[in-house]
């Protein structure tokens, strides 16, 4: 970006100087000529050449700034959208997914049950004394941490619950006071 901007400086600069040169060669063009020319280097030639030349320049400068002009609007699209992305929308509320948490809990009980009756089974071979003491001890620690996660789904199920109904019951409040 400094680059197209030191570059345009330096256009500028230039297509100055050769205005200004133009500019001069043009006021003693209009002066009445003399049989002799007044200046001995001034050549028609060369002032259209010049002239040509600054036309050039100033194309190359139009097409400078219209690429400076879509760079900084590219740039500002580019810094909205992130900006935008960045920062969540405030009116957004957290949803809740539902169908899973209940798909969840569902295969959390079933695996529980299924613990339970190993656990079970697994008393029964020790009362035959068939089973080892260390396994029994493993899967009573099972059981219990299924216990701990059936609990904690359960509260999640809860939290979600209070997050669906919540909205509700502000807008329920919410009318309700407006009448």
């Amino acid at each position: 970006m400094t680059q197209i901007n030191e570059l345009q400086h330096r256009i500028t600069a230039a297509l100055d100087r050769v205005a200004q040169g133009v500019a001069r060669l043009e006021e003693r063009a209009a002066q009445p000529q003399a049989a002799e020319p007044t200046e001995p280097g001034i050549d028609p030639a060369e002032v259209a050449r010049l002239q040509d030349a600054l036309d050039e320049e100033k194309l190359a400068n139009a097409q400078l700034e219209e690429r400076v002009r879509k760079l900084h609007e590219t740039h500002r699209q580019e810094l909205e959208a992130a900006k935008a992305a960045a920062v969540p929308a405030p009116e957004t509320k957290p949803t809740v997914d539902v169908a899973a948490l209940d798909l969840d809990l569902q295969r959390l009980r079933q695996s529980n049950e299924m613990l339970r009756a190993t656990n079970e089974e697994l008393r029964k071979a020790l009362a035959e004394n068939v089973g080892e003491p260390h396994l029994i001890n493993k899967a009573m620690l099972a059981e219990l941490e299924g216990l701990r996660a059936a609990r904690s789904v359960e509260a999640s199920e809860t939290r979600a619950i209070v997050a669906s109904l919540t909205p509700l019951l502000e807008a329920a409040a919410e009318s309700e006071e407006a009448n």
